[in-house]
């Protein structure tokens, strides 16, 4: 896991992103590579009609270049090798395209007062659409701690399994693992498999079982709070195959409320 893709774009998450892509790429003694996307409104209603979009798309490419200049400026002097990439467009298209050869992606989990860019549509789009792992950061968490407590949600499905995969390498780097199983009954994939797996990467990690006393997403988040966890794996996006409800279930209340980054792959 060596290429490490962060969405640039002048809004409330962007610092949080870009502090987490450069704490991964170092750690990862990996490539950080920038996409800035000028973004092209979704939805403007009549204004379009009367030939506003134009003048929208305008405005939003002028704070894009100076975005790109502020933050390239602070990028300089990072210890990162980078490269940055400008696009125009539908946020969505234009992210899954600048994906091809991301190992992973770095956006935001919802933002907390504003609903643009739309974060969970990207994360929906990106990770159905690409396969590719996402890390999704709060927006106010500064930095990924690579070295920290890591939890995995652990249910059994494919998409858990995925997510464990597609997080290997960023976990042989935490000092701690917990394969989190909520009480459900049986799995199709036992939590002793999940540990074995690890093992044979040189990671050993502790397997936790606690009771669903009220919701699975309850007791995922009272595990990460007690654990002081650093990050959070899981699946993403397991019981649809539909964009229009993929957004049920643990995946949506985690994109709304975790308060740790997480590392989600479908």
């Amino acid at each position: 896991m060596k290429n490490i893709l962060v969405l640039m774009h002048d809004d409330a998450g962007q610092e949080a992103r870009f502090q987490a892509a450069l704490d991964l790429t170092r750690g990862l003694e990996g490539h950080l590579r920038c996409v800035d996307i000028a973004m092209v409104p979704a939805y403007v209603g009549d204004y379009v009609e009367f030939g506003g979009g134009a003048a929208l798309l305008a405005d939003e490419q002028t704070r894009e270049a100076a975005n790109r200049v502020r933050m390239e400026g602070r990028l300089k002097i990072e210890d990162v090798p980078y490269d940055w990439v400008d696009a125009t467009g539908f946020a969505r298209e234009c992210l899954r395209d600048a994906t091809a050869l991301a190992d992973l992606v770095v956006l935001n989990r919802e933002l907390d007062k504003v609903d643009y860019p739309d974060m969970r549509d990207l994360i929906c789009d990106t990770i159905l659409k690409t396969g590719k792992p996402i890390v999704a950061v709060p927006e106010k968490t500064l930095g990924f701690d690579l070295y920290g407590h890591a939890v995995v949600a652990w249910d059994g499905s494919r998409t858990a399994e995925a997510a464990l995969q597609a997080t290997v390498s960023l976990l042989k780097h935490a000092g701690t693992v917990t394969i989190l199983v909520v009480d459900e009954g049986s799995l199709r994939l036992p939590a002793a498999e999940a540990a074995e797996y690890l093992s044979r990467h040189g990671i050993r990690p502790e397997v936790q079982v606690v009771p669903k006393t009220d919701t699975v997403g309850g007791a995922i988040l009272g595990v990460v709070g007690a654990f002081k966890a650093a990050y959070l794996v899981m699946g993403g996006f397991g019981h649809s195959r539909f964009l229009e409800a993929a957004f049920g279930g643990v995946t949506r209340r985690m994109l709304v409320e975790s308060p740790v980054p997480l590392v989600l792959a479908h």
